[in-house]
C-alpha cells in the first residue's frame, strides 16, 4: 500500500520541478526579449542626434550632388564604358594644380595580383 501512494508522491515531486522550470524559461526568454528591446531603444535614442546631424548635412549638400551629377554624369558614363577593368588601375590622385589623374598600375604588378 505504501508503494502504491509513494509512486504518485514521487511522480509528483519530479514533476513539480520540471514545471517550475518550463515556466521561468518561458518567463526568462521574455525577459531576454524585453533587454534586447530596452537594449536597442537606447541605442535608437543614442544615434537619434547624430542621425539627425547628418539629414542635415544631406540637405545642405544636396544641391551641390545634383549639380555635380547633371554636369558630370555623362562624362562619368563614358568612362565607365571605356574601362573594362578597375583593377588594373591605382586609385585617383589629385595633382596640386587640382588635376585628377587615374594611372594605371604597373605590368609587373598586375600580372601577380591575377
Amino acid at each position: 500500500m505504501k508503494q502504491l501512494l509513494l509512486a504518485p508522491a514521487l511522480a509528483l515531486a519530479v514533476a513539480l520541478p520540471v514545471h517550475a522550470e518550463v515556466a521561468q524559461e518561458k518567463e526568462g526568454f521574455s525577459l531576454m526579449e524585453e533587454g534586447a528591446r530596452l537594449f536597442l531603444r537606447g541605442l535608437m535614442d543614442q544615434m537619434e542626434p547624430a542621425v539627425e546631424e547628418f539629414e542635415g548635412m544631406l540637405s545642405e549638400m544636396e544641391p551641390a550632388l545634383r549639380s555635380f551629377a547633371r554636369e558630370m554624369g555623362p562624362k562619368l558614363q563614358t568612362l565607365l564604358d571605356e574601362v573594362e577593368d578597375w583593377s588594373l588601375y591605382e586609385a585617383p590622385e589629385v595633382l596640386p594644380n587640382g588635376d585628377i589623374i587615374i594611372r594605371r598600375k604597373q605590368k609587373a604588378q598586375t600580372e601577380t595580383d591575377i
